[in-house]
């Protein structure tokens, strides 16, 4: 057999510390297989031992310190080979792009502390498919290589089992898929299984990997499995095969530099149910990532505006929880019911630390900002506090803003009053709103529409007695029966079925948003479907659709105009609370859903009156434009459904009109033609693979859950359309203390960051890992080439960049001004400086 074709016998163990148990047995089983690692590496002088996933090492670490010891021989020994360079093999399309740059983060960092190298091949065999933006997150990971298995050949053509995979910004990195498992359980079948491997580097002209080891619940490599191997080199018929690893395949590979196709391309489909399985705890992952993000940011600025400890041990240790939860049999949902119970403590943990980073950090710069008001020179005088109370001078109201672009939003305060200034004393509107609460009378809250600084706050001065002449907004807002409306949207729900009946665009001419009834909650059959949705591409099995609806006027302007619809289907109900605010066309939606039903799945559909449509949808750190075919896809925080114009045939920026749908809970989504759907909840078995269906059964997703969803209409292509900025906007609402009056050396409004283009936003902001300085996270968000100014006042940094189309940028900002800034990958190291 020729060198080019060379068959690499990857000895690993792939494992699942959770699936068909708890982490509890998942931390067992990974110290037995890497004793059992171990012990084949003493019994075999040419074994090789293949290993991902920075958790399982930190837990051998913390509870075999001794075994830990020997890994660390085998490492440098280069026996025991760390592939990976992520915390956990994740899920690899639900977390955010966010999420992939800490996995990188944090594993990488800790095989380089404890080992002294960092893992050159990303490796995720198990996970069920793999988004487009993966290349530039493994390049900026310091990985230059991949292997995966699924989508397996029956799920996707691919021209070569070995490519150059393509992310949109133009990175690539050499990628293997298996032919087949990741492991064998069966001794008999791994004589076959390597014939046919060898096979098959034969026919492709280039050398081949081929897995073994037991793997899911542990084992690795077992003594039968080597003594085969070594039985299997000594036949003339089977030269060419060699105990190896992904590191030496691809490092070989690189040189013999193969004529291997360029795809550019996301990695799907399988496991299509995975998208929306147990809703509960994906709800949970997207909320902890995004507080995690604002916990930083704010933490950050607390420390360099006030000098206040970052908690970067507390923070570092939630993140570890968030990332676990990644795994891939946790965030696809087909875990054992009790796992779930584990990843809601984890997700706790995690959010609390956040809550308390958050509380910590806002509160010691309100506390900073100069509230005493003229006349008042210290309440501890009584004169002081009489004059307070006989002139009403008002509460202070601290809200903070977590993102880098300014935002005009709402605010809820907890408190029924007579009038609200901004830290301008400028009267702003309001309105009395219900309150969650129930005690005696006191059951109000207000709503006003604040505008607070990018990574900034403002104070606002809420009066209980003192009433204002206020300039009610032009665009008034109004509810009545089953209809919404201001100056820019009409809208008009069937008061049978609640459903939206008519939703008019007074900006373009009156035109129609809808080609149909929309937010139509469509109950679909799944008994077909297993837990992951093997074998399937698409749910579109009608079974009926919510009705009997009632209709109720909840709030009627001057801010918020809203209509409850609540609808029945079985025994489930759905209330959607549907508002529109002033100046906006964007509908917002409020659910509760109490969901009963077994083996079904509820949709919301909306079909729009476009032609031609083009479905494009928001994937880690990216985006991707997919076929409007029916199939049932992931997608994060939004996505867009745009076309032509009824009736126009060219298609322009001034012919072409669509639809965002932003949510804050919700994965899964489908196009077919002109009508988007998103999926709501699924209700299948715990861990169902087509196994004994019995009446002991447990299905998911049993009883109410609650999230919410924007729809914005908008000319123009989806670029236009501000969607990515709404959909951050929808999960990072604005902070707010109530202070009360002090001295203090801050200005009762203040700006943190300024970034001059649209096209780029700051999605992380936090102290270097390792050298003394910050960490500024950018994304170009639209797929366009932009150049823009950055400002940082509290670091004292202006600087100028160019971002490429979805490039995403980690600048370094050291302490000192003298120091340069530079621009890092997502370990914090130059690309000069990967080892």
């Amino acid at each position: 057999m020729a060198a080019e074709t060379k068959l690499h016998l990857i000895g690993n163990a792939h494992l699942d510390p959770v699936w068909l148990w708890r982490w509890q047995e998942g931390y067992a089983e990974i110290k037995a297989t890497f004793r059992s690692a171990l012990d084949r590496l003493n019994e075999y002088p040419d074994f090789v031992f293949t290993c991902a996933c920075a958790a399982y090492y930190k837990w051998v670490e913390e509870n075999a310190p001794g075994m830990f010891a020997e890994i660390k021989l085998r490492v440098a020994e280069g026996r025991w080979v760390i592939t990976g360079g992520w915390w956990i093999q994740p899920d690899c399309n639900l977390p955010s792009g966010e999420s992939f740059a800490r996995h990188s983060l944090y594993g990488q960092r800790y095989f380089m502390e404890k080992f002294g190298v960092m893992a050159r091949v990303g490796y995720n065999v198990d996970s069920f498919g793999h988004h487009g933006m993966m290349p530039q997150l493994l390049k900026l990971g310091g990985m230059d290589s991949y292997v995966f298995m699924r989508p397996g050949a029956h799920e996707k053509t691919l021209p070569h089992d070995l490519f150059w995979w393509e992310s949109e910004d133009g990175s690539r990195v050499m990628t293997f898929r298996l032919a087949d498992s990741y492991g064998n359980w069966a001794s008999n079948g791994m004589e076959d299984k390597i014939r046919s491997h060898r096979a098959m580097a034969v026919a492709g002209g280039h050398a081949f990997m081929s897995f073994y080891g037991v793997g899911n619940h542990g084992g690795g490599p077992t003594i039968q499995n080597l003594e085969l191997i070594h039985q299997l080199q000594e036949r003339p018929d089977m030269d060419g095969i060699q105990l190896s690893s992904p590191n030496r395949y691809f490092s070989e590979m690189r040189q013999m530099n193969p004529d291997i196709p360029v795809i550019k391309d996301e990695m799907q489909m399988h496991a299509v149910g995975c998208y929306s399985t147990h809703s509960e705890s994906k709800a949970a992952n997207r909320r902890a990532e995004h507080q995690m993000l604002t916990a930083e940011k704010i933490s950050s600025l607390a420390n360099l505006m006030r000098g206040l400890p970052y908690p970067m041990e507390a923070l570092n240790r939630a993140w570890e929880n968030v990332m676990f939860n990644h795994f891939h049999d946790i965030m696809g949902g087909c875990s054992i019911k009790e796992a779930f119970d584990d990843v809601r403590d984890f997700y706790g943990e995690a959010s609390s630390i956040g809550a308390k980073a958050i509380n910590a950090a806002f509160q010691k710069i309100s506390w900073s900002i100069h509230t005493m008001k003229p006349g008042i020179k210290s309440l501890s005088k009584e004169k002081d506090w009489q004059l307070w109370e006989q002139d009403d001078l008002g509460s202070p109201l601290v809200v903070f803003n977590p993102l880098s672009w300014e935002v005009e939003a709402p605010i809820v305060m907890n408190k029924k009053v007579a009038g609200v200034t901004d830290a301008a004393g400028i009267p702003l509107p309001f309105q009395t709103v219900r309150a969650s609460r129930t005690n005696t009378s006191d059951k109000w809250d207000t709503f006003i529409k604040g505008k607070v600084p990018a990574f900034g706050y403002q104070v606002f001065w809420v009066y209980r007695d003192k009433a204002f002449n206020v300039v009610e907004p032009a665009d008034a807002v109004r509810a009545e029966g089953c209809l919404l409306e201001n100056s820019q949207v009409c809208l008009e729900l069937d008061p049978a079925t609640g459903y939206i009946r008519r939703w008019i665009d007074k900006l373009n001419g009156g035109r129609e948003v809808l080609a149909g009834d929309g937010a139509v909650p469509i109950v679909l059959d799944e008994s077909h479907s297993d837990t992951w949705g093997h074998g399937l591409t698409h749910y579109r099995d009608e079974l009926g659709q919510f009705g009997g609806a009632e209709l109720k006027v909840l709030e009627n302007g001057p801010l918020r105009a809203t209509i409850r619809v609540t609808s029945y289907y079985g025994s489930s109900v759905l209330r959607q609370d549907i508002s529109i605010q002033p100046d906006s066309s964007d509908v917002h939606v409020k659910v509760r859903l109490d969901w009963r039903e077994q083996h079904k799945m509820l949709k919301l559909a909306f079909p729009v009156n476009v032609e031609q449509p083009k479905a494009v949808f928001e994937i880690p750190y990216g985006y991707i434009e997919r076929p409007a075919n029916g199939n049932e896809v992931p997608g994060q925080m939004w996505v867009n459904l745009s076309g032509n114009k009824p009736g126009i045939t060219e298609s322009t920026e001034s012919t072409t009109f669509g639809l965002s749908l932003i949510n804050n809970a919700k994965y899964g989504y489908d196009v077919q033609g002109n009508e988007l759907r998103m999926t709501v909840v699924r209700s299948p078995i715990y861990a169902d693979h087509f196994g004994e269906r019995d009446e002991e059964v447990e299905f998911m997703d049993q009883g109410v859950q609650e999230f919410s969803y924007v729809l914005s209409a908008h000319s123009g292509s989806w670029q236009n359309s501000g969607v990515v900025r709404k959909a951050y906007e929808l999960h990072n609402p604005l902070l707010q203390v109530w202070e009360t009056y002090h001295e203090g050396d801050l200005p009762q409004i203040s700006e943190g960051i300024s970034i001059s283009s649209d096209h780029v936003i700051a999605v992380a902001f936090k102290p270097a890992e390792e050298r003394k300085g910050w960490i500024l996270r950018c994304q170009e968000i639209y797929g366009r080439e932009v150049e823009t100014e950055l400002s940082l006042p509290s670091l004292n940094r202006s600087w100028r960049s160019t971002f490429g189309k979805c490039e995403i940028k980690t600048f370094f900002l050291p302490s000192k001004l003298h120091e340069p800034i530079e621009e890092v990958n997502f370990i914090e190291m130059k690309h000069t400086e990967e080892r």
